[in-house]
């Protein structure tokens, strides 16, 4: 294949098919990731049917290849032997240990932050995720978590810049900055090979003081979590820490990191968009902000204990967003949403919620949550619509979810999950408040169920445009079944 291209790219050159500019970004492409000798080669073998030209994009070829050659020289060993940038130096490979709650220990070698003083502590999760490490780091639901990925081989692809769109999000992370408490995984790559990518996942981990530890049996750890639950653990770097005294560890889930994720001032982000929606701000990813703008809608971040009772008809509607830890940690967000859903004004303002903002919104109408046993993570979880009966692939990262077995009046389960049968969302029979315990933004993950944005986002459309007519004396915003609604729980529409 790479042979097959390389002749390609020289040939088009050669027979004056492709400009110098093309032809040498075409030639630096091929370089960073195919093999630059298949391509010399092919410029080699067109000397024959373009002397002149040939000559020169040999020449072009041998000088790149010097240069390439030069900076490979200028590399020195890391992690696992593999060559690493001379620019900006991989953190020092030191022992390390992971040790669990419940007594076992693994040794490893460490390849991020050196830390010092007292060892990194937390709850100690997986992800079943073979791709998308910068996004699932940055992702505020894992706050105050160890992450275990069961994909062998980590890092191979490093980390991209932290470059942001049109509407200043930042387009490969979910966050500022690394969420996560440590990083468990069976083999770093320390030399990556991504078009994007400006640093490896080791040097990006030093810089945010998260430690990262590998040459674990991750299988090993994740059998033992399957098998027995969550339970916390502490990553140890350096002879001295591991072989320190042990002390209690501290469950984060005690604290409320909802509030600790949250924003502390209100943010709005497509400012003048068609349709004005509140996002209350648990801990959100930023591509649920992006869903939501790039459809058309501004949306106005607020705090997690953000009282929408005090505004009622401020917003077209309403959004709750993921998050980390315990929902009950963050009751006063479940009461503050019951108090607006309780105002007449709020009937037909549509709710929607994400993860953590689902299982708000399932106390907020009055089902109780408990902990799973070691949670649903990763990018192939498959869920049930129980409306249509459709199966669908979703991304998950969840470690809490809804009783739905207790019955809430007007109220009836949305999604299943279809490996434990646990609740992925509910719904409310005659109003437009939904939500779902997956991701539909999914990055990275499957697009299963974007359609979900899209029936809020109409929603949220009807709704307003039902509130135009009222105020101009046309119409009523009074609750009523849509056809969406309707047809859920198999009644007619009203009119």
């Amino acid at each position: 294949m790479y042979q097959h291209c390389a002749e390609v790219i020289a040939n088009d050159y050669i027979s004056d098919q492709l400009p110098l500019p093309n032809y040498l970004a075409l030639f630096i492409f091929h370089l960073r990731f195919c093999n630059m000798l298949t391509l010399h080669a092919a410029l080699r073998s067109g000397l024959a049917r373009r002397p002149a030209a040939g000559i020169a994009a040999v020449a072009v070829a041998r000088t790149a290849a010097l240069r390439s050659f030069a900076s490979i020289s200028n590399e020195k060993a890391g992690i696992l032997n593999r060559p690493v940038s001379a620019k900006t130096a991989e953190p020092p490979s030191l022992s390390a240990m992971l040790r669990l709650q419940t007594g076992e220990t693994f040794k490893a070698t460490s390849f991020g932050a050196p830390i010092t003083g007292t060892p990194m502590a937390g709850e100690i999760v997986f992800t079943t995720a073979l791709v998308g490490y910068p996004e699932s780091m940055t992702d505020p639901s894992y706050r105050g978590q160890i992450l275990v990925f069961t994909q062998p081989l980590v890092g191979n692809y490093g980390v991209p810049a932290p470059t942001k769109d049109e509407f200043g999000l930042l387009k490969h992370f979910e966050a500022d900055g690394i969420q996560v408490q440590g990083i468990i995984v069976n083999d770093y790559a320390a030399k990556y090979s991504h078009w994007n990518a400006i640093e490896s996942l080791g040097q990006w981990c030093a810089r945010y003081g998260v430690p990262a530890l590998t040459g674990i049996d991750t299988r090993a750890v994740v059998t033992l979590l399957r098998e027995r639950g969550s339970t916390l653990a502490e990553i140890r770097v350096g002879d001295e820490m591991v072989n320190a005294k042990q002390h209690p560890l501290q469950d984060p889930n005690s604290r409320n990191l909802v509030a600790e994720a949250s924003t502390k001032t209100k943010r709005v982000y497509n400012q003048g968009g068609e349709v004005k929606i509140a996002l209350v701000d648990c801990g959100a990813k930023q591509n649920i902000i992006r869903c939501l703008a790039k459809r058309g809608a501004e949306v106005v971040v607020v705090p997690w204990n953000h009282n929408l009772a005090q505004d009622p008809t401020k917003y077209d509607g309403i959004f709750l967003s993921n998050g980390p830890g315990n929902p009950e940690a963050a009751m006063q967000t479940a009461r503050n949403l019951r108090a607006y859903m309780e105002l007449p004004s709020a009937a037909t303002t549509p709710i929607f919620g994400i993860c953590m903002g689902s299982q708000l919104l399932g106390l907020a109408a009055g089902y109780p949550s408990y902990k799973l046993k070691y949670g649903n993570r990763g990018h192939n979880q498959p869920a049930v619509n129980l409306v249509t009966g459709k199966c669908v692939i979703t991304s998950q990262n969840h470690g809490y979810a809804l009783d739905d077995s207790v019955k809430v009046p007007g109220w009836m389960p949305f999604f299943r999950n279809a490996n434990d049968g646990s609740n992925e969302g509910i719904r409310h029979i005659s109003r437009p408040w939904s939500s779902v315990q997956f991701h539909p933004e999914a990055m990275g993950g499957p697009l299963d169920t974007d359609y979900l944005f899209e029936d809020f986002m109409l929603d949220v459309r009807e709704f307003k445009s039902k509130k135009e007519r009222a105020v101009h004396g046309v119409g009523s915003v009074a609750p009523a079944l849509g056809k969406k609604e309707a047809t859920a729980i198999g009644l007619r529409p009203s009119t």
